[in-house]
């Protein structure tokens, strides 16, 4: 058990670690000489952690007021988390970590299906996710580990591979795929860009006035777009009669509503900067030491990669999918509250609408140019909404806290096959 611990808790449950160790592998069998293998696993280590900085500055310090507004305006029925699947079923997990990343190596190694499933903390989450689906339905010992192991065993085998393409039509190489939950919108968001779109405009290509030329800087147009959010948030909490001071915490410092806002949006320019900064390092030492693994373990496999890394070949799409995504879901989540359809009150998913969605816009630039970027963003936020919804009813007494700021693509498609065939196994 201690060695089991060992490698579930300091190994496959550190991301940094585990890709530093990836990384440390493929240079070892590809021979390359000590100074090489030290290097390249320390800066694969440090470039994980810069993107892993990026990615808190922007879902902490930057949008976590946002959310707070929204609560206050509209009240929602907090759901009874009964049981802590995290510290609970920690080893369960652990144990499905360990077999699914197994099957996908044999898999890699046997089949035409040659990604490799490498975003470390997701590695840990989608055993979570179904985990908790399978506790909901009532499922305890060996049926709920065989279940979650096949469930993200298929994940991280299927979900790569069915990204690769469309990562190929936005990188023009085919190094790497992606291996993240958003999947399934970017998937309908290329297919509806191929079907609607004309990938011969792109985002990247719009003529900006040389007056508004910072609006090419992604980090000022990210910051200007949270700016111009928490000012509408504001608003409304005013006009519901909320004290914006004492609902965002600044109403016992000396200064304001002004500094407030600034502060959190600059830090989202902040993110944005430091973690594509992450991407480039990352990219540039785990895809040439992967070599080594592709070259004697599994022929031909790739690395499957953490969203943020297509981010820097398509910036433009990136923000107005963030944009689009924020208003289609917010109007989605308006009307679908006032109907009372779902067991609990969605929150705004502006961590879903940057990441996931950012992403299926910029397949949807590569496969429909401008018009595939905001037709998938538009549709992948009225989606997301409604997977948070109704997987509801499949976490209500695990994860849903979690799921409603987390949730809104993959967890919530796949938690729901997971819950349902859990409930028929129960």
């Amino acid at each position: 058990m201690a060695v089991l611990n060992f490698i579930i808790n300091e190994i496959f449950g550190q991301g940094a670690i585990f890709i530093a160790l990836i990384a440390c592998i493929g240079l070892i069998l590809q021979k390359k000489p000590f100074t090489d293998i030290v290097r390249g696993t320390a800066m694969t280590a440090i470039g994980f952690f810069i993107l892993s900085t990026g990615t808190s500055l922007i879902t902490g310090s930057s949008i976590d007021g946002i959310s707070a507004a929204f609560n206050a305006v509209m009240p929602q029925a907090i759901p009874s988390q009964t049981v802590d699947i995290s510290s609970e079923f920690g080893t369960e997990i652990g144990i499905v970590m360990l077999v699914a990343f197994a099957i996908n190596l044999l898999v890699a190694r046997l089949t035409k299906w040659k990604s490799i499933f490498l975003t470390g903390h997701m590695l840990y989450w989608f055993p979570f996710v179904f985990i908790a689906a399978g506790v909901d339905a009532g499922l305890t010992g060996a049926k709920l580990i065989i279940l979650a192991a096949i469930f993200t065993a298929l994940y991280m085998v299927v979900s790569p591979n069915l990204m690769r393409p469309f990562v190929k039509q936005v990188t023009g190489t085919d190094t790497f795929t992606i291996g993240h939950p958003t999947t399934c919108l970017s998937v309908i968001s290329g297919l509806l860009g191929k079907a609607l779109g004309d990938k011969s405009k792109s985002t990247e290509d719009l003529k900006i006035p040389d007056s508004l030329g910072f609006l090419r800087e992604i980090s000022i147009t990210g910051s200007l777009t949270i700016a111009i959010t928490y000012i509408v948030m504001y608003g409304i909490l005013v006009a519901n009669g909320k004290d914006p001071a004492q609902i965002w915490g600044y109403a016992d410092l000396k200064t304001g509503a002004f500094t407030f806002i600034f502060t959190h949006a600059i830090y989202f320019g902040v993110g944005i900067t430091v973690m594509l900064q992450g991407v480039r390092m990352l990219i540039s030492e785990i895809v040439p030491a992967f070599k080594g693994i592709a070259d004697k373990v599994v022929p031909d496999a790739i690395p499957a990669l953490d969203v943020p890394v297509i981010f820097p070949y398509a910036p433009n799409a990136l923000v107005i999918g963030f944009i689009v995504a924020m208003i289609t879901s917010i109007c989605t989540i308006l009307v679908t509250g006032s109907m009372g359809i779902f067991p609990t009150v969605v929150i705004p998913l502006i961590s879903t609408c940057f990441f996931e969605i950012g992403c299926a816009s910029i397949v949807g630039n590569a496969t429909g140019g401008v018009r595939g970027a905001i037709i998938g963003a538009a549709v992948s936020g009225i989606i997301a909404v409604f997977l948070v919804g109704f997987g509801a009813y499949f976490f209500n007494n695990t994860i849903q806290q979690w799921m409603l700021v987390y949730g809104g693509q993959d967890f919530d498609l796949w938690g729901m096959v997971v819950g349902a065939v859990a409930r028929l196994i129960a």
